[in-house]
């Protein structure tokens, strides 16, 4: 078994990654194997990078002989006791399934019970389609964020490269093996800024400033639409901009920008309790049985579900939950709901953030 040591100089991550754990109880892993299957393929390298004395290290097992797997996994458990998180990428669909088969197939007594698992995979993938990621391969990531990794080998070739290690140990072979696991493990570290558009959506916005705007829409019309300057809780990495239902984003640094349609028309308010209510069609409004029942009956009838409502011009915006109330709509079936931008609703701060973090969650999750 070959164990390798390094010292990452002057390796600086652009995020606060006190918000994955304290540095010195991370441990970020990967592991080189000769295939998907634990039974039919051998582990060969298992890695490790930490942090340490104010620099981040890493330490690698490789075993120099098919028989080594026991031994690196051996060596492994044994260092990682004195840590807390393991931190991965994608390691929950193949780096720990994998580790616990190889330890079920030797009899060995080992588990991940005991760590808090990150799996950085898990965190970015849900962001792909707001980054506009073509996939959520770590050197897709390391693109996005301009690293430039050029491999001399893919993990696929490397496989030939252990075997032939195996028959004809060599120092290229060996330090190609350790060079393409140890660049994996620095790419871990170095796609850890990308964490910061999970906690765009898993923290909060908070809106700074609110106004009133004006555009044309593709006729020429005039509209009016809200605009929205927000804190944003993390630092981006890189600029993004996406829209979803006619709602636009920009974040650039630490700072949001929302610009959100104002639709200035008649909307109806639908009463839930409609046998309560009588329907006036000349009036083309619902009253409550109350008041109504002054009406003349052939000026009236009973409102139904579609039928109980109000009528009022005035200014709205969209929503996309029931957020604010009360909820207007256009027509009873309608699937789109508004809610009024009323003169209180100007003034208030606070509701104006929690708007700023519906609409960024609508446009994250819109497919």
């Amino acid at each position: 078994m070959k164990i390798s040591r390094e010292t990452l100089e002057e390796f600086d991550i652009d995020y606060d990654i006190s918000l994955l754990g304290p540095k010195e109880e991370l441990l970020f892993l990967d592991i080189e194997t000769t295939g998907f299957t634990a039974r039919s393929s051998y582990l060969y390298l298992i890695g490790l990078a930490y942090y340490e004395s104010g620099k981040w290290c890493t330490i690698q097992w490789l075993s120099e002989a098919y028989e080594q797997e026991v031994e690196i996994l051996n060596a492994f458990f044994d260092y990682i006791k004195g840590y807390k998180y393991l931190v991965h990428f994608n390691g929950n669909q193949f780096d720990l399934p994998y580790i616990l088969q190889k330890c079920k197939q030797y009899d060995l007594d080992y588990s991940f019970d005991k760590f808090i698992g990150i799996d950085l995979y898990k965190r970015i993938a849900p962001c792909k389609v707001f980054l506009g990621l073509q996939n959520c391969k770590l050197k897709t990531m390391e693109s996005f964020l301009g690293i430039d990794r050029k491999d001399a080998f893919t993990g696929g070739e490397l496989i030939g490269v252990y075997h032939d290690y195996v028959k004809d140990p060599s120092e290229f072979s060996r330090n190609t093996l350790l060079l393409h696991n140890e660049d994996d493990l620095k790419g871990m570290l170095s796609i850890l800024p990308m964490l910061s558009y999970f906690d765009l959506f898993n923290s909060s916005v908070k809106v700074k400033k609110a106004s009133a705007g004006t555009y044309k829409d593709y006729s020429g019309q005039e509209k009016q639409e809200l605009l929205l300057t927000a804190e944003l809780p993390c630092n981006l990495p890189k600029p993004v901009t996406a829209s979803a239902n006619g709602c636009y984003f920009h974040g650039e640094g630490n700072e949001g920008s929302f610009r959100i349609p104002i639709y200035c028309e008649e909307m109806k308010y639908f009463y839930a309790n409609y046998k309560d209510y009588y329907y006036l069609p000349e009036e083309d409004v619902a009253f409550h049985k109350s008041v109504a029942t002054f009406v003349e009956k052939e000026h009236r009838t009973q409102a139904t579900a579609a039928t109980c409502y109000t009528r009022k011009e005035s200014r709205y915006l969209p929503q996309f939950d029931f957020i604010f109330e009360p909820i207007f709509r256009r027509e009873y079936k309608s699937k789109e709901v508004f809610f009024e931008l009323t003169d209180d609703l100007k003034r208030d701060r606070a509701a104006f953030t929690e708007y700023a973090n519906h609409i960024l969650q609508m446009i994250g999750t819109t497919y």
